[in-house]
């Protein structure tokens, strides 16, 4: 069953209109009600890509949260094949917020690594609702380290609200698992692309989204910050989360403007949630293209580059 958003509700009406005259189909005039129903249905899908062409920041945060929204796994599922997760960081432990592992991306070797939020009550609890401990941080500079030894190109998927802020997250030395693991993106020799996919959160974020390419796609959000903790500390009030988020510049359109982000992945009028598939395949695309980019190019080049990129974020600002 289709969850609909605050701002939806125009659609929402149409579409259940729908639903409403596609039931008494089979005991009314089917002919006239299929004309009927054949207008309202051009009429939503109207409203909607009206509707979606024109998102403010706080409208996009929430299709960016959106609970039906294709997760990592999701996309494992469609982009991967012969995927083989790795589980510990070998200093403490396991964490399941964040998933890694190795496979083949179109037939070519890959190692993945990415934010798993959960899809229902009980892997949101197992994957704690994507955010993540120091192990998952050290796990994934690991994995990392793996895949820069056997030359594998490296992709990373993100959506999280941030990295865990508990005491023993913070007691097991969160803010330096953060950094480590940035620094392992920056070390690479091996290619890497990043694509935030609903949520990119503050350092949680860019721990493995330091990357030779960074994607998003068209309704993600990215930013140091969520918008109510912005709004928490800039007016002691969240519910001025809206105007936080406007001003953040937190969409994918902005930050390609600022030189953050690469490039903007489109996704299916209403958002990858209308149709996952077509959202995960359009990924799948960009993905490849960022990773051709760099085939044959050598490890030091690889890895100035990325340096490069990163060191002129803002200079266009100057």
């Amino acid at each position: 069953m289709r969850s609909y958003l605050d701002f939806e509700k125009p659609v929402a009406e149409l579409e259940a209109k729908i639903e409403e005259l596609r039931a008494l189909q089979r005991s009314g005039d089917a002919i006239a009600i299929g004309e009927e129903i054949n207008r309202i249905e051009t009429k939503a899908a109207l409203a909607l890509k009206e509707l979606y062409a024109s998102l403010t920041p706080w409208q996009k945060t929430q299709v960016a949260r959106h609970p039906q929204r294709p997760h990592f796994l999701d996309y494992i599922g469609q982009l991967i094949t012969d995927f083989v997760p790795l589980a510990g960081d070998r200093k403490h432990g396991e964490d399941a917020a964040i998933v890694g592992g190795f496979g083949r991306f179109r037939g070519e070797s890959v190692c993945v690594i990415g934010l798993e939020k959960g899809s229902d009550t009980e892997s949101r609890l197992k994957h704690n609702f994507g955010m993540a401990r120091p192990e998952g941080y050290r796990k994934a500079a690991r994995l990392m380290a793996m895949a820069d030894h056997f030359d594998v190109p490296v992709i990373a998927l993100i959506d999280t609200a941030g990295a865990y802020p508990g005491i023993g997250a913070e007691e097991r030395g969160q803010a330096e698992a953060i950094a480590r693991s940035t620094e392992a993106c920056l070390a690479l020799g091996v290619p890497n692309v990043a694509l935030i996919i609903g949520e990119g959160g503050s350092g949680g974020a860019i721990a493995i989204a330091t990357a030779n390419r960074v994607l998003m796609l068209e309704h993600a959000v990215y930013s140091v910050i969520s918008p109510e903790g912005a709004a928490s500390i800039l007016w002691r009030d969240t519910t001025r989360a809206q105007d936080a988020a406007a001003n953040m510049k937190i969409t994918a359109q902005d930050l390609v403007r600022f030189g953050v982000v690469d490039a903007v992945v489109p996704e299916p009028t209403g958002g990858a949630h209308r149709d996952p598939v077509a959202a995960i395949a359009a990924a799948g695309e960009a993905i490849g293209s960022a990773l051709t980019e760099f085939r044959g190019i050598d490890h030091a080049t690889v890895r100035r580059m990325r340096r490069d990129k990163f060191a002129a974020i803002g200079r266009t600002l100057a």
